[in-house]
């Protein structure tokens, strides 16, 4: 009987644990799809990253002592960042690297501090301050893909001089400017480093272009009332995940393309 007693109750434990009675540390099953995917997709950012860093090292940096002490952008080595992201707009002709480059990362971290508000504030249920966080975040994250529209634009239009390249056309060597870089050339140096900066970079905008329909989306029903209605804010501290990791990729992707 004993025997029979421990059985049973063991079988009773196993049902409870694996056909959904217990929450593996607390965490709903929408939770754990999403740190899933997150860890999915950290590995493609990894892969991506990686690769960049392998195509990066095995050109050579600009060297004063063979290319010359004033830098000029080339084919011929890895093009400094500070030469590349040094334009901000209504400052035409005003060099100021990595300043815009870094408001744009201060407004993406920023947007992440407005989601850690609105995610404590569906913590106490307070309707008016999930709204009022949840449109910091908006702005936030439209500003972002707003200045990096504008940084695309400036990439692909180039600076106005341009770089003079000699190529060997019909067994004559001719002399051509290029202005910008899009997949085929490339004004500021080999064309895998705008391949790389597109693909990426585009890649990581998608993301967040995702966060905030996302976000809008969330927006609305807490406008609406639909978690008043539900008993709980779970769906804010779920896309704020998302949106917290979209923010740390691009301290990655920051560190990798614009500081390396």
């Amino acid at each position: 009987m004993a025997a029979t007693a421990t059985t049973d109750a063991t079988t009773t434990f196993d049902k409870k644990t694996w056909m959904g009675g217990v929450e593996p540390m607390n965490a709903s099953y929408g939770k754990l799809m999403m740190w899933f995917f997150l860890i999915s997709d950290t590995f493609t950012f990894s892969a991506l990253l990686v690769t960049y860093g392998l195509i990066r090292f095995s050109y050579p940096a600009w060297d004063p002592a063979i290319h010359g002490e004033i830098f000029q952008f080339s084919n011929l080595y890895w093009p400094i960042p500070e030469k590349v992201y040094n334009s901000v707009p209504f400052f035409h002709g005003v060099e100021l690297p990595l300043v815009f480059v870094g408001l744009m990362t201060f407004i993406l971290i920023f947007s992440s501090v407005t989601m850690v508000l609105a995610v404590e504030a569906g913590h106490r249920r307070d309707r008016a301050d999930v709204e009022k966080y949840m449109l910091w975040t908006i702005l936030g994250g439209l500003t972002f893909l707003g200045s990096q529209a504008w940084e695309w634009s400036h990439f692909i239009h180039g600076t106005d001089k341009g770089t003079v390249v000699r190529e060997l056309v019909s067994g004559e060597w001719i002399q051509r400017t290029i202005f910008g870089a899009n997949l085929i050339e490339n004004q500021y140096g080999p064309p895998a480093f705008a391949d790389l900066f597109f693909f990426i970079t585009g890649f990581h905008g998608t993301h967040v272009l995702s966060g905030v329909v996302l976000n809008i989306l969330i927006f609305y029903r807490t406008a609406t009332g639909l978690y008043d209605r539900r008993g709980h804010y779970e769906m804010v501290e779920k896309v704020g995940l998302y949106w917290h990791f979209v923010d740390l990729v691009w301290v990655f992707v920051f560190t990798f393309f614009y500081l390396v």
